[in-house]
């Protein structure tokens, strides 16, 4: 499987991703520069983390008109993969892929911590790997992680299981103290109703090797190739 990651100004978990797609899960990839006008012949695409175009505007704002994404809107639309991983996931919901936005932690700080999300739905193509209601250890790092959106919106997402992950403690208990940034519904990661776009604000690339304390975060990469490949 070709995976492309795209690289924003500003990104800077570009070759985290890239790193544990070919070192680790040794499958093919590829940078995609914002600029470009084309992906490269991809079989999936992956938003990194970071701060594009030094987040002025609002986080992902500004990247959401950069030449590439008009070709990963283009793609995702033909029912491609498309991962958006925390400000990968603000891109997408600038670019309109998915619903909502993000607004400032509660907190009004940067955290930057493991934190445990709960798999909803393991039904999805992109947690297939996992078990229902399995906990994953996964770091997060964000500024703007608080998900929202009006409550039709939310209404929509419970009911249609467009809601993947939700920040849990670790025994998978869905509360207030677990939620680290004030997100609706305790809310980490949400998919498009056709299920082939999903953004999330947990980082898997920085917990798919022992060495980083958790390997938590393969489950949704190997979940892309095992239902995208």
């Amino acid at each position: 499987m070709k995976f492309g990651v795209v690289v924003f100004p500003g990104s800077n978990c570009d070759h985290d991703v890239y790193d544990v797609l070919k070192r680790i899960l040794k499958q093919e990839v590829c940078f995609l520069w914002h600029k470009n006008h084309s992906l490269e012949g991809v079989d999936a695409v992956i938003l990194p983390g970071g701060f594009s175009y030094g987040d002025y505007l609002r986080t992902g704002a500004i990247a959401r008109f950069s030449p590439i994404m008009q070709e990963i809107i283009a793609f995702a639309k033909k029912g491609r993969p498309v991962l958006g991983i925390c400000n990968g996931f603000q891109i997408l919901l600038e670019s309109g892929l998915l619903p909502g936005a993000m607004l400032r932690n509660r907190s009004l700080r940067f955290v930057c911590k493991f934190v445990y999300v709960r798999v909803e739905n393991a039904s999805s193509r992109f947690t297939s790997k996992c078990q229902p209601g399995q906990v994953l250890k996964i770091p997060i790092a964000h500024n703007e992680g608080n998900y929202y959106a009006d409550p039709e919106t939310v209404k929509e997402l419970e009911a249609n299981g467009q809601v993947i992950l939700r920040y849990c403690d670790a025994g998978g208990r869905v509360t207030d103290e677990a939620n680290p940034n004030g997100s609706l519904g305790n809310i980490a990661g949400i998919v498009n109703r056709t299920g082939n776009v999903f953004g999330l604000m947990p980082h898997p690339e920085r917990a798919s090797e022992a060495l980083l304390g958790s390997e938590d975060g393969r489950y949704i990469f190997e979940s892309i190739i095992e239902n995208f490949s």
